[in-house]
């Protein structure tokens, strides 16, 4: 009976872990991402804001976790949605290189990443 008990308690939390965890579709990026800011949290500390405009654009400013120190510190490009991704293309940072991007959703005002190139990380909504 206890071995029961605890199979139906796992099941039951798997189950409300999954139904939490929710991949955004298209309507939903544009609803919960788009027109908003977006905080990465950076591997050593602190976030990383990127402004998705609802013009097509999106804005990066590294400036707050010492991307000066490697790279040019902010940089612009556009964003675009295609097949339930978020997509973008910065003009100078990642040599321009287009990547697409999975979001799950995790919390209210939060989100995983998954990469096209299977890089993850978290972020933080803003407004």
């Amino acid at each position: 009976m206890k071995t029961l008990t605890f199979a139906l308690l796992g099941t039951l939390i798997a189950g409300l872990s999954s139904a939490q965890a929710s991949q955004l579709q298209e309507a939903d990026i544009r609803s919960d991402i788009i027109g908003r800011t977006i905080y990465l949290a950076a591997p050593l500390g602190g976030e990383f804001p990127l402004n998705y405009k609802t013009s097509g654009v999106v804005n990066g400013d590294g400036k707050a976790v010492g991307l000066g120190k490697f790279i040019q510190p902010t940089d612009s490009g556009r964003w675009w949605i295609q097949a339930d991704k978020l997509c973008q293309q910065f003009k100078v940072w990642y040599n321009g290189s287009k990547m697409c991007f999975e979001l799950t959703r995790t919390g209210a005002d939060s989100v995983k990443w998954v990469r096209d190139n299977g890089d993850t990380g978290m972020a933080r909504i803003g407004n």
